[in-house]
């Protein structure tokens, strides 16, 4: 399976969606664990997200 972001399952860009589908999990938890981190890793983690919306291809790229 290709890591692609989600075009259904998405609340902003569809990355956690992508990661969720990609890892075989419900996109809740992958979005809780990016909540939590962004708290603990003081915002570290929005940049990894930005990293990862550039990155990622769209579903239906």
């Amino acid at each position: 399976m290709k890591l692609v972001k989600s075009e259904t399952d998405k609340w902003v860009a569809g990355v956690c969606g992508g990661l969720g589908k990609y890892l075989g999990v419900d996109s809740t938890v992958v979005r809780a664990l990016f909540g939590v981190s962004v708290f603990l890793s003081f915002g570290t983690t929005l940049i990894v997200y930005l990293i990862l919306f550039f990155i990622i291809p769209s579903e239906y790229y």
